[in-house]
């Protein structure tokens, strides 16, 4: 089987079990993100292989492959991501920020180069839930129940990650000073 189709040359493609849509159509939009996030944390686990947390992306990744499934599939009844996956992100973000002081100010994107790319994925995933709130809010369109609020979560879980991985490169907060 090749690669190319070439179906998608006039700037459509064909949803899971549904209708062909234009590429910028917002369910397109919302999954495609899900998958740039998914890409950014490989990069990220390219960088920290033998980390303690490589196991929890590697997990995470499988999950936004399941949750862009359900996206690119109208009207599915499937609930891949669920309140117990939601949990289990609080849970490591708990896990992660009982290492950290607590934060009194913003702090800037940066610190050691895993931190900035972890960073980076964060605000991917921001994104990813905005294009996924779009989506919702378009008429006749339904998405995965806890997708918003596991994308919520993941965002929170990835700016907890990359302060943790300064703490233990001892790389102090980089605290946002306004000019």
């Amino acid at each position: 089987m090749k690669i190319y189709t070439k179906t998608g040359d006039a700037g459509e493609t064909g949803l899971f079990g549904g209708p062909r849509v234009r590429k910028d159509h917002a369910r397109i939009e919302a999954f495609g993100t899900v998958d740039e996030l998914n890409s950014h944390l490989g990069v990220i686990r390219t960088h920290a292989a033998s980390a303690p947390f490589d196991d929890e992306l590697r997990r995470i990744q499988c999950e936004l492959f399941d949750l862009g499934a359900e996206l690119a599939t109208p009207g599915s009844n499937a609930e891949r991501i669920t309140p117990a996956h939601v949990k289990t992100i609080e849970q490591l973000i708990d896990a992660h920020e009982s290492v950290l002081q607590p934060l009194s100010c913003f702090i800037l994107p940066a610190g050691t180069p895993l931190a900035a790319a972890i960073h980076v994925a964060r605000t991917v995933c921001r994104r990813a839930e905005r294009r996924v709130v779009t989506l919702a809010n378009q008429l006749d369109t339904t998405i995965p129940a806890n997708a918003i609020e596991y994308l919520n979560r993941l965002g929170d879980l990835l700016f907890v990650l990359a302060r943790a991985v300064n703490h233990e490169a001892r790389v102090a907060d980089d605290p946002w000073v306004a000019r």
